[in-house]
């Protein structure tokens, strides 16, 4: 999970080497982003079919091989289109991800301890822009921009052969010649909606909460930057925690849209910190304790409840929700900090946070319905 979006985290570390460097515009450089996550979108739904086919440990391969393929490329860019066209390349890996580990899981973990293991598998996002934004931009300070990206797309081709050699060989797909529609059905066409409205706050928050710091909070830029870590921690922390909870399928069902309610209170949080600026540290805990945990929330959901062989298409249509959510979102908040009003940008979060929290929790009375 930490390799799937290393090329965007170290685009995002090491910007302004790279503007500096390669003569790219800001915008361009915001680009990437909405290139990133719209390609990952596009190719998740037959990204998961491929898993289903061929199996975690082929697509696991496949992944840090993409990784390292997105990295190279990245590290050799003489200009704007060859970065682009390696970030597009990056969605690949991106696609394959939650499919691809899932699979895994349920290959080869015990029913019982799939919860907590799919929240440490999730907080490993975290772990990349950990990586990303620290040892590695550090490293850049030393040996330059391309030698950092070069030492990721280095451990990203290890970790390819240590995946083909540590797996389990993969087994004859038990859905083989049987075509599975993309339509998204059920439970899935639910959590895709809520993943999709979860991804536009989640993203907003990422990429301006740091700005909001210094042009609105007067903090400065080390500080503005340590709020995007106390999100980063608090989202590791809220992942394993609250998958662990969801490994028990009676709380599962209700647990999408209590943490969406919690980020809409971050949301507004974020808003009032504007008036009492100590109140942006509380909400960007609270922004990585409930927002950030229900995409790994909803991970586990899809584990409980995918028919036989469709583990890795279901999984993959939910993700192309929540990657769908990160393209469209912080263009849609940007137009208003563009204009100065983050007042407006957090209430639009927040609106977004409360319509997830909605079609979460219509679900789940509906799924408790049919149950009963």
């Amino acid at each position: 999970m930490a390799f799937s979006m290393m090329q965007l985290f170290l685009l995002g570390a090491l910007g302004p080497r790279l503007v500096g460097e390669l003569g790219i515009s800001p915008t361009v450089l915001g680009l990437t982003t909405t290139i990133g996550f719209g390609a990952a979108a596009v190719l998740s739904p037959v990204g998961g079919r491929v898993v289903d086919r061929w199996g975690p440990r082929r697509c696991l391969v496949a992944l840090f091989s993409g990784s390292a393929a997105a990295l190279v490329l990245i590290g050799a860019a003489p200009g704007a289109s060859v970065l682009l066209l390696a970030v597009a390349l990056g969605g690949l890996p991106q696609a394959l991800a939650n499919p691809a580990t899932n699979k895994a899981i349920l290959a080869v973990v015990p029913p019982e301890r799939r919860g907590p293991v799919t929240g440490l598998k999730q907080s490993g996002v975290q772990l990349g822009a950990f990586a990303a934004g620290l040892p590695l931009a550090a490293l850049a300070a030393v040996a330059g921009w391309r030698g950092a990206v070069w030492v990721a797309a280095g451990a990203a081709a290890v970790a390819a052969l240590w995946a083909a050699r540590i797996l389990p060989v993969d087994r004859p797909a038990a859905s083989a010649g049987v075509r599975v529609p993309l339509v998204p059905r059920g439970m899935i066409a639910w959590l895709m909606v809520f993943s999709l409205l979860l991804g536009c706050g989640i993203a907003s928050v990422n990429t301006y909460v740091a700005l909001y710091g210094v042009q609105r909070l007067a903090l400065g830029p080390t500080a503005a930057g340590a709020l995007v870590a106390v999100l980063g921690v608090a989202g590791i922390a809220g992942r394993v925690g609250w998958s662990k909870v969801a490994g028990r399928p009676r709380h599962a069902v209700w647990l999408p849209g209590a943490l969406a309610a919690g980020a809409v209170g971050a949301a507004l949080l974020l808003m009032v910190a504007a008036h009492a600026r100590p109140l942006a540290w509380v909400a960007a805990v609270a922004m990585g304790v409930f927002a950030v945990a229900g995409n790994a929330v909803s991970m586990v959901l899809v584990m409980q409840r995918a028919a036989p062989g469709r583990a890795g298409q279901d999984s993959a249509l939910v993700s192309a929700g929540f990657f769908a959510g990160f393209a469209v979102g912080p263009p849609l908040f940007g137009l208003l900090a563009e204009a100065g009003h983050y007042g407006a940008g957090w209430l639009l979060v927040a609106g977004e946070f409360a319509v997830a929290c909605a079609v979460a929790l219509l679900w789940a009375v509906r799924d408790r319905r049919a149950e009963s």
